[in-house]
């Protein structure tokens, strides 16, 4: 698993603020344990009693992981003035997760290319290009045919083997 999110945001549902995690494999989210805003509205307005019959702490903490390869769609709708909800729809379930109108943008569009293969953290490395074969020697014609009639000069090689070798020479050409 990646451990770096390739995009961070935090969501807002029923007063609780989730901390979202999306990456290349999968999103986290976790639910820290801590006092609701319409908790501490009842206990100020109830001087702290409410507070002390209820405790401070809610038990609504814990954290969740989607995979990837489990998701099967990404949808987004208004949710108010300010707000949308984006919906991850998954093999059995679907999670919704409130963001800003712009921030709904984001994570959809990251979610649906990460759905469909095409995020660019998914993309496999390209090959390391081959070491260019090494080239063949250049063959200089005139200098061998040259060398093979300084040869038959010498009386090395004979009329016909300086014939055969020139051929060979010629058709490699």
């Amino acid at each position: 698993m990646a451990d770096t999110p390739l995009y961070q945001f935090t969501s807002h549902i029923a007063g609780k603020n989730a901390k979202v995690e999306i990456y290349p494999d999968r999103i986290e989210w976790r639910l820290d344990r801590g006092v609701s805003g319409a908790k501490v509205t009842a206990g100020v307005l109830t001087g702290g009693l409410s507070m002390l019959a209820t405790g401070v702490k809610n038990g609504k903490a814990g954290t969740e992981m989607i995979p990837v390869k489990s998701m099967s769609s990404v949808t987004t709708k208004r949710d108010g003035m300010m707000n949308s909800l984006v919906s991850v729809i998954t093999t059995g379930n679907t999670v919704d997760f409130r963001v800003s109108h712009k921030e709904a943008e984001i994570v959809k569009s990251t979610l649906t290319s990460l759905i469909m293969g095409s995020h660019p953290s998914q993309a496999t490395p390209a090959p390391a290009p081959a070491a260019p074969a090494p080239a063949a020697p250049v063959v200089d014609v005139t200098a061998q045919l040259q060398q093979l009639a300084s040869l038959r000069d010498a009386g090395i090689l004979t009329e016909d083997e300086f014939a055969a070798k020139k051929a060979d020479l010629l058709s490699r050409f």
